[in-house]
């Protein structure tokens, strides 16, 4: 099944898949294996960051190197890209799905990149019989995965500051994206000291009764249980997961280095416990986002 394929059938189940980040090799088996444990699809996301670190062709050619080893579901996004010249590089180097991140532009500009993109990714896939998937977002929420002591500056977290109906069914008439993700009070990041805001669910319901893609949820480190749940019963097909995983990674980082074995040497001992950090919380959040 392609992507698109299976972000449908999760529609039709009326359960999301989970899209996690990776910047190096280990992470990306313990996400592969979180999902096979639970039989479930898994998109791999590498943000432009990330890109940069792991290379741009190298993290596609792992990714389906893995799905075709072992054929198995597991996608590979390019995870917030800001400029069309990116997403380019991105659908040239095979990616499944490309996400233009314009959420800081002003509307007209955000639709006009959007809308070329689109036009692109749409010229490729049926040059190479591919089917690639565009996503774009509608509205600011942040831009950094990492640990925060407060809310990022501009994000739109209160209700007079989310994406409106009126809004969103504009932007994906005119750009013609494939995945949208709309600014319903989530956050890049989780907050320090508590839980992220509460997303507005009946924003959500309102969105999606209007508009007829599938949608995404950005910015789901540090939501409750409870606020995926309901976001996914709302309409939610697929949910971002990056700080969490992160900051699971680094914790057990540092416990290797400072405490089970500051002798040890061989990289592949070493993050022996990170990589299994990150493959419990990943389970964790599929078996939430499946609804398992």
């Amino acid at each position: 099944m392609t992507l698109r394929e299976t972000i449908k059938e999760a529609e039709s189940k009326k359960i999301a898949i989970g899209h996690f980040n990776i910047s190096t090799l280990d992470q990306l088996w313990s996400i592969y294996r979180a999902a096979k444990s639970l039989n479930v699809p898994v998109i791999i996301g590498v943000s432009e960051g990330e890109r940069d670190f792991v290379g741009v062709r190298q993290a596609v050619l792992l990714v389906k190197s893995i799905r075709d080893e072992f054929s198995y579901p597991i996608f590979i996004n390019a995870d917030h890209t800001y400029s069309f010249e990116r997403v380019k590089e991105a659908i040239d180097a095979g990616f499944d799905s490309v996400i233009f991140d314009g959420a800081k532009l002003p509307m007209e500009e955000n639709i006009a990149v959007t809308k070329k993109c689109v036009e692109y990714a749409k010229q490729v896939s049926k040059n190479e019989e591919r089917d690639i998937l565009i996503e774009a977002e509608l509205g600011y929420i942040g831009s950094s995965s990492k640990i925060l002591d407060k809310i990022p500056e501009g994000a739109a977290v209160s209700e007079a500051n989310l994406t409106t109906v009126a809004e969103a069914v504009r932007f994906v008439s005119e750009t013609g994206i494939d995945l949208f993700s709309p600014a319903i009070g989530s956050i890049h990041g989780a907050l320090k000291s508590d839980h992220d805001p509460d997303l507005n669910i009946q924003r959500l319901m309102d969105i999606r009764k209007e508009v007829h893609v599938p949608m995404v949820l950005h910015g789901g480190s540090g939501l409750t249980d409870e606020n995926f749940t309901k976001g996914i019963d709302a309409g939610l097909s697929v949910v971002h997961i990056n700080t969490e995983i992160r900051a699971a990674w680094r914790d057990a980082l540092k416990k290797s280095l400072l405490e089970s074995d500051p002798n040890e040497v061989a990289p592949y001992k070493i993050l022996a416990g990170s990589s299994k950090a990150t493959e419990e919380v990943v389970k964790r959040r599929l078996q939430l986002f499946s609804k398992l």
